[in-house]
């Protein structure tokens, strides 16, 4: 039932976040905010919203192996499965503009978050100073977003063309219903999925911190993984990049931020040894493609992908034994 109730955790918070997404989307536009700017700040968050309240009903829970190894394996996932699947189908462009600005962003954050989580347990100076990064960040943008696009459209086509958006509510009910369904279902479907994970963690014997890093990392991962298949299905590859620079960067500041101004957040020795160091590895994997400019083509996503499956093979290689016997 564990199982099932995971699974059920995971609907009810994607589609919570899809909703609220589509909903402030459309609120945003009728107050008169570009889409560009929609796109850099409602869909960045948006599809951070499932970390996020991942994260914070974790930690509030006391399971800080579940909050930081969401955010560190999904940012890990985001670069190796969401960038690596979808150019399996098609190559995925690294010219877009700003890129390599974004690019230098992640990679000074992911720094950050190690040299703070060294100095750990994160607490709320530590949590602060990364959520005023992203503020100074979303203003920054902004600025710069304004002076490329000053154009406000109440047609979705601009926000397929940010983020694959579609399917935005046309009426004030709609709206409403919309962003009702988004913020009550998203704490629900958190707690679903911390509850029933700990339950996991526990029957295996298995690391919380294990759990988070792989099969919830990989369920909060799930939006992104979703836009970026429609990008590319769309012959959109180039918007896969932007999306995952986004979404990594929104993980450690935002998420982080929030999650560790909430409640102390420990971090296990395994992290500073191991995962910590491969969630940079993996973000400057990418950094060559970034800098020259180039496509990210099959050869180098069949390794990313092939690096991922490493990955979760040595996070629960210490457990194998345990879990052999527990399923016998």
């Amino acid at each position: 039932m564990v199982y099932l109730g995971l699974f059920a955790g995971f609907v009810i918070l994607l589609l919570s976040g899809d909703f609220l997404v589509r909903g402030a989307i459309v609120l945003a536009m009728r107050l008169g905010v570009p889409s560009l700017i929609i796109g850099l700040t409602v869909v960045a968050f948006g599809t951070s919203a499932p970390e996020l309240v991942v994260s914070v009903r974790a930690i509030l829970s006391g399971s800080s192996g579940i909050a930081l190894g969401n955010i560190v394996g999904s940012n890990i996932a985001n670069i190796l499965l969401v960038l690596g699947l979808p150019a399996l189908i098609c190559p995925t462009d690294c010219d877009q503009p700003l890129i390599k600005r974004n690019m230098f962003y992640v990679i000074a954050a992911s720094i950050l978050f190690i040299v703070l989580c060294f100095n750990g347990p994160l607490i709320t100076w530590h949590g602060a100073i990364l959520f005023s990064l992203i503020v100074l960040f979303l203003i920054e943008s902004g600025r710069r977003m304004g002076s490329m696009s000053n154009s406000v459209t109440k047609d979705d086509t601009a926000l397929e063309q940010i983020d694959g958006v579609a399917g935005l509510p046309n009426s004030a009910p709609a709206l409403v219903m919309f962003l009702i369904i988004g913020i009550l279902g998203l704490p629900i479907g958190a707690e679903v999925i911390v509850s029933n994970a700990t339950e996991i963690a526990r029957a295996f014997d298995v690391s919380e911190a294990a759990i988070g890093l792989t099969l919830i990392a990989l369920g909060t991962s799930l939006p992104e993984l979703s836009t970026t298949f429609v990008a590319a299905l769309r012959g959109h590859c180039g918007l896969a990049l932007g999306n995952v620079l986004g979404s990594n960067l929104f993980n450690i500041l935002a998420v982080m931020g929030v999650t560790a101004m909430m409640a102390p957040v420990a971090i296990p020795e395994t992290f500073l040894h191991y995962d910590l160091w491969v969630m940079l590895a993996a973000t400057l994997a990418i950094t060559p493609f970034v800098m020259m400019r180039a496509r990210i083509t099959r050869i180098p996503a069949t390794l990313f992908i092939c690096a991922y499956g490493i990955y979760v093979y040595f996070v629960f290689a210490p457990n194998f034994a345990t879990l052999t016997t527990a399923m016998h």
